[in-house]
């Protein structure tokens, strides 16, 4: 589970760190400031964790809000799904909904390729364009198909690895 610290905008409080929703209601409704009134407002920030779990809390936008929903997500989604959503909502503008989201939500294809001639070159291993004969086979511009294909798909990356995607 990923642990986020409490950052108070009170400049007179302590902050704290967290691992859950439970960790951060206890925490948070026993701190107080130096004044001995308590603390109502946080920046929500990502410390520690799995590098696609800080992406999904940097494409989530967590704050005090959402942290339940996204600690939800970072327990029940595998990683495939947290990168659609990263590709999704982080990179293809897409908006959701914290309290109903799910990666099935978005229209996105993704290619876990480093490159637009790798994925030219799956794409015709993949049958993409039909059947090619063997004697025409060297005589295909995968450079050519790599310029065509980067109209529709775009390189990212997500959690430290390149990935290409269409987002529909």
């Amino acid at each position: 589970m990923p642990q986020l610290h409490a950052q108070p905008y009170d400049i007179s409080a302590n902050g704290f760190y967290f691992e859950s929703l439970e960790d951060y209601a206890k925490k948070a409704n026993s701190n107080l400031n130096d004044y001995g009134d308590p603390v109502e407002e946080y920046e929500i920030q990502f410390i520690d964790g799995d590098h696609i779990d800080c992406d999904l809390a940097k494409a989530w936008g967590i704050n005090q809000a959402n942290i339940g929903q996204y600690f939800e997500a970072c327990e029940i989604w595998g990683d495939h799904g947290k990168t659609v959503f990263v590709v999704a909502v982080g990179e293809a503008g897409y908006s959701f909904d914290p309290d109903s989201v799910s990666p099935s939500d978005f229209d996105v294809d993704i290619y876990h390729v480093d490159s637009m001639k790798e994925l030219a070159e799956q794409f015709v291993d993949e049958g993409l364009f039909g059947e090619i004969p063997e004697h025409l086979a060297n005589y295909i511009d995968m450079d050519a198909i790599a310029y065509d294909l980067a109209m529709d798909y775009t390189e990212t990356e997500v959690a430290g690895g390149k990935l290409i995607y269409r987002a529909a």
